[in-house]
């Protein structure tokens, strides 16, 4: 009979735990897999650096899962990593020349290009990132400064109101939306889907019929 909590012996115990020659055996045999695989991946690229375009889908479906888990790991977007595997394993049909067996294994070569692929993908995103930012920073220009003034000094709304009347329904919208709201010139073309220069159009014109309407222009 045996207890709760209470480790079995004799024959029970030995079935429940590897022994430590089996665990050796084990991690020997995961070795020589490793190693197989190495060689395996070595060959085909060898080949590949031949033209070999057999050897190339072989090693496309040997290489894929190892590049896009690299890939994943850094941008943690499947659809990037995707991406990023395709133009791994094109450059490696393009570059497998250059393979240097001597500098190590088929596989970490292909690991590093992932990598460094990967790492540059996430540059270039934060660096598209970037440029916008400073776009939009550019295009906000609140416009009219002189006409934000005098309607505050004005305190006038019922006057504002009935100017704003007096815009085209696109002209008092995109208005409203960059003055009241605060938006950019580019975002304001986002919301109503349309081009930036047509926006920018709007906004001025309906700006100078309001100073014209406020008498600003006396």
């Amino acid at each position: 009979m045996t207890f709760p909590g209470r480790a079995q012996t004799g024959a029970g115990a030995s079935e429940a735990a590897p022994s430590e020659d089996t665990r050796r055996g084990a991690t020997a045999h995961e070795a020589r897999t490793r190693d197989d695989r190495a060689g395996r991946v070595d060959a085909l690229l060898t080949a590949v650096a031949r033209g070999d375009q057999e050897a190339f889908a072989v090693l496309y479906d040997e290489t894929a899962p190892m590049v896009h888990g690299t890939a994943l790991r850094v941008l943690r977007d499947p659809d990037q990593a995707a991406e990023v595997t395709q133009e791994v394993l094109l450059e490696v049909w393009r570059t497998a020349d250059r393979f240097d067996p001597g500098r190590g294994s088929a596989l970490a070569w292909v690991a590093t290009m992932a990598h460094r692929r990967a790492v540059d993908r996430v540059r270039a995103v934060q660096s598209e990132r970037d440029r916008d930012h400073r776009a939009s920073a550019r295009d906000y220009d609140r416009p009219f400064d002189e006409v934000a003034e005098t309607v505050v000094q004005r305190e006038d709304r019922d006057r504002i109101l009935s100017c704003l009347g007096t815009l085209s329904d696109l002209q008092r919208d995109a208005v409203t939306r960059a003055y009241y709201g605060g938006r950019t010139y580019r975002e304001v073309a986002e919301d109503v889907a349309a081009s930036l220069p047509t926006v920018k159009s709007r906004i001025r014109d309906g700006l100078l019929r309001l100073r014209t309407c406020l008498g600003m222009d006396r």
